[in-house]
């Protein structure tokens, strides 16, 4: 049948292509396609709805397909930001210290570099770890420094972290001096009921203070023994003059409040100095 079938189709279509276009089987072809030509704009009116459906569906996977796509290029590109912006943030702060060392001799107190991996959040006042300790040369007392200043001192050594108290620790203490004309120096403490503010106690009524006036590490040296001497270096900065009391002159000694110039909240990168003096 199947044979018969592609004969005679074989057959029609020679006897078509050969004739006239006034010939029988061009005349039918013809009478076919007027009859059949509304049926088939009617059948086209009648699927457009479904062939619009389809290509709807196709186009709306295709859709989100490029969504998703899009979307794992956008939270590629956040997270590419994001450490770009980290680094940067790093960089500064390294840029900074590096500032320090050449401003105030650093280099010359053996500093190590420190990262910042542990802070209770209740205890933001009081104590950090770091991730070096006795393996990078870290002792006890050792000073530590940030990008702005003086951050507090080592208080435990381990093998490779160590427990740095803050400046604001209410164990923490370390000899201070004004930058000014007089360069009176006292000792400089947290204050109590205000972590976040320091106060520098024992200094002179003739002390000449004012606000904003630098307050740095006054490195203590006994001059009758010169083994004796504070553990931090002299000249680091501590922080600046925020109040000062307006009955000094009435006072043996004095008592002015300092602003710590580290920002402790926001403590990443620091620095140990590991050669200090070690009397």
């Amino acid at each position: 049948m199947l044979v018969l079938l592609v004969v005679i189709s074989l057959a029609l279509l020679t006897d078509y292509f050969g004739e006239s276009p006034s010939s029988p089987l061009h005349s039918i072809q013809r009478g076919i396609a007027t009859v059949l030509a509304p049926v088939q704009s009617g059948a086209s009116t009648v699927l457009s709805p479904f062939r619009n459906a389809v290509n709807y569906v196709g186009s709306t996977f295709s859709a989100q397909s490029q969504l998703g796509s899009l979307r794992s290029k956008y939270d590629a590109l956040v997270k590419a930001y994001a450490k770009v912006q980290y680094e940067g943030i790093q960089f500064r702060k390294a840029a900074a210290l590096i500032h320090l060392d050449q401003t105030y001799g650093i280099n010359n107190y053996g500093p190590v570099a420190a990262t910042l991996i542990g802070a209770d959040p209740t205890l933001w006042y009081r104590t950090i770890t770091v991730n070096r300790g006795a393996d990078s040369g870290v002792h006890y007392l050792d000073p530590v420094v940030g990008p702005a200043g003086l951050v507090g001192d080592v208080t435990r050594v381990n093998p490779t972290t160590s427990i740095v108290s803050l400046v604001t620790s209410p164990n923490f203490a370390v000899g201070a001096t004004i930058e000014n004309e007089a360069g009176a120096s006292g000792v400089i403490q947290p204050m109590v009921g205000d972590p976040s503010t320091l106060v520098l106690n024992y200094l002179p009524s003739s002390s000449n203070v004012s606000n904003n006036q630098l307050v740095v590490t006054s490195g203590f040296k006994d001059p009758n023994d010169p083994t004796i001497e504070s553990y931090a270096p002299g000249g680091i900065p501590i922080g600046t003059v925020s109040s000062t009391n307006p009955q000094a002159s009435l006072l043996e000694n004095q008592s002015v409040r300092v602003t710590p110039l580290a920002d402790l909240q926001h403590l990443s990168v620091m620095q140990i100095l590991t050669r200090p003096g070690r009397g």
